[in-house]
């Protein structure tokens, strides 16, 4: 028995050397992309900076805290929290027919290809950008903020979405289209139910991280708490930069409790 598995471990192909060249070449990918940061410019102002931000978040302002106004810290965490859900929500309706669209075992390849095409160009455009064009369009507010995240949600959500019908199996599809039902009853009836709990869990995710998103935007005027925060840096008002941070952190700790929770409960049917 011994020799038998020996002799299947000899034939088994040695990929040592393959692993050897392959860590050699992302040492050297690592060693000259590291040749590009410039520690010169580090000072000892910037680590008292870096000191005081901490000491900040250590002592935070608590009359924002404890600030419950329609013009308060909590209320502009709400603002953030409804921005992203809004634009999360809105995207993915965009995006459940154009998922369809560009999966080539629902429709013809042609127009998967193209669908494809658009929804690559949509992803390739960062949110930072979305939003410096969208303020332009409706001003800054949260309307800018809502239209950002639907189109980087769309981008996201149509090629998970797509991968996911792309994995389905086609046995159902035929056995509808010789019953003579139509592409959108093969859809409707015959593929959704099969891919809900999948494209639930992936509609949470996307929303968990729009409302990091979000917090961005609000840095170039797109509503939500960034405006605030970028102004209490800009102003060295550490205190106040530290109470939402905390915030922040508590914002994204529950937001990233209830959506782990709730895939699970997607993916085993239970809590």
């Amino acid at each position: 028995m011994t020799d038998s598995i020996q002799t299947v471990l000899d034939k088994e192909p040695n990929y040592r050397a393959i692993q050897g060249i392959i860590t050699v070449l992302v040492l050297l990918v690592l060693f000259w992309s590291s040749s590009v940061i410039d520690f010169s410019n580090y000072s000892q102002d910037g680590w008292a900076v870096a000191g005081e931000i901490i000491s900040g978040v250590l002592h935070p302002d608590m009359s924002m805290l404890t600030d419950f106004s329609s013009s308060g810290l909590w209320f502009l965490l709400f603002e953030t929290v409804c921005i992203a859900f809004v634009g999360t929500l809105i995207g993915g309706i965009i995006s459940l027919p154009l998922a369809f669209l560009s999966s080539s075992n629902v429709v013809p390849a042609w127009l998967a290809a193209i669908f494809r095409v658009v929804i690559m160009m949509l992803r390739t455009v960062p949110a930072i950008v979305y939003g410096l064009m969208f303020i332009r369009v409706t001003g800054p507010g949260p309307a800018a903020g809502v239209l950002t995240m639907t189109f980087t949600s769309i981008g996201m959500l149509t090629k998970l979405f797509s991968e996911t019908i792309a994995d389905l199996n086609t046995d159902i599809l035929e056995a509808f289209r010789a019953m003579g039902t139509t592409t959108m009853d093969q859809i409707m009836f015959g593929i959704i139910p099969q891919l809900s709990a999948s494209f639930l869990s992936t509609l949470i995710y996307r929303f968990d991280m729009n409302i990091r998103d979000a917090t961005t935007l609000g840095l170039v005027g797109a509503g939500g708490i960034g405006a605030p925060l970028l102004f209490a840096i800009n102003s060295y008002r550490w205190n106040q930069v530290g109470a939402i941070l905390i915030a922040l952190i508590l914002l994204v700790f529950l937001v990233e409790a209830i959506s782990t929770r709730l895939r699970q409960y997607l993916a085993y049917g239970h809590f």
